[in-house]
């Protein structure tokens, strides 16, 4: 592995002499195309073929579906798991795995068939229905294997279990029968959600799928306006007003998003106003802030409206960021606003 660590440290010194030469997506590609000439996977399982084994299957995506980023979330811990073991002289190879059925994929093949109940299905034929369903277990395989390449998740692609094919299902009989052998099967009952719809019982995670409204906590945010020659506000000390439910990402901010149609206002908003009291506030020390015209029932004191303008007028103002990072030595076009949905 020292030769990997060399690479990329040449790379970082000769090539890398300030903050925003720093490519890393270009850096992770240099890195993984190394790995994939010198077979550094496959190298560090045959370094560890007689070592003692430490057992990993890769809970399997369905691949009727696009990879999403959640699944590169969780992705990244089972690797960090599976490469700590390794260095500790283990052998872990990792088999990669499919799943291949379950009411999700179905409820996938009936959307594009048309069918709208099992009767349907009955009626069409199970085993061409069935047919269909493997067919479509595949459709983004490509797309997995793009992603699973692409973020150095270390797996087995070439022999992975695929939990349709025969040899698996037959294994999982094997693994309830020895069970059964020990005594530790019981008959019982249980109540369990069903859909008349589907025609069948639903899993706690298939309940789990509809979405209701819940109460989420967030902030608001201030960012300064930078006064850059570009800009169409030319207003000292100004702030765009931001809300954000995911704070814990601030300090990696490089853009904020507008909303091009949305109606915008730049207002004043007085400090520390206290409508109970006689005194007026002060707006020649007021806050300047840039705010979604819908949302200035979030002002709680005194305030009043200087201009109102699209969101696509504000597209490619800039701002400062609010946190000193590596981030924030980045040039143009980072900390600028973005038109969004």
């Amino acid at each position: 592995m020292v030769e990997v660590f060399c690479c990329i440290g040449m790379f970082y010194c000769d090539n890398m002499t300030h903050m925003e030469q720093f490519n890393f997506p270009k850096i992770e590609e240099i890195i993984l195309k190394f790995w994939k000439e010198k077979k550094i996977f496959e190298k560090s399982l045959k370094a560890r073929a007689r070592s003692k084994r430490f057992v990993f299957f890769d809970g399997p995506p369905t691949a009727n579906g696009r990879p999403g980023i959640h699944h590169i979330l969780s992705r990244a811990f089972k690797d960090i798991f599976c490469r700590y073991k390794t260095m500790q002289g283990f052998l872990v190879e990792r088999k990669a795995g499919w799943d291949t059925h379950g009411l999700p994929v179905e409820l996938e093949v009936e959307k594009k068939m048309g069918i709208q109940s099992k009767p349907e299905i009955e009626k069409y034929g199970i085993a061409l229905f069935n047919k269909k369903c493997k067919q479509s277990v595949w459709e983004y395989k490509d797309e997995w294997e793009k992603i699973t390449a692409r973020t150095a998740y270390w797996v087995n692609m070439k022999e992975p279990y695929i939990t349709y094919d025969n040899k698996y299902i037959e294994s999982l009989w094997w693994i309830i029968g020895e069970i059964n052998k020990k005594k530790l099967l019981y008959q019982g009952d249980k109540i369990v959600p069903y859909c008349p719809r589907c025609g069948t019982s639903l899993s706690s995670h298939e309940v789990a799928q509809g979405y209701k409204r819940v109460k989420d906590p967030s902030v608001y945010v201030k960012f300064e306006i930078r006064n850059s020659p570009n800009s169409k506000l030319q207003t000292p000390n100004s702030n765009f007003l931001v809300w954000t439910t995911t704070p814990w990402t601030l300090p990696a901010n490089t853009a904020l998003a507008v909303g091009p149609e949305i109606d915008y206002v730049q207002i004043r908003a007085a400090k520390d106003y206290d409508p109970s009291q006689i005194k007026k506030p002060d707006f020649d020390t007021a806050d300047t802030l840039i705010l979604a015209k819908s949302r200035l029932n979030v002002i709680k004191g005194s305030y009043h409206i200087e201009k109102e303008f699209k969101g696509r007028e504000l597209i490619g103002e800039e701002y400062e960021p609010i946190f000193q990072t590596p981030n924030s030595k980045l040039q143009t076009p980072n900390f600028t606003v973005v038109g969004a949905d």
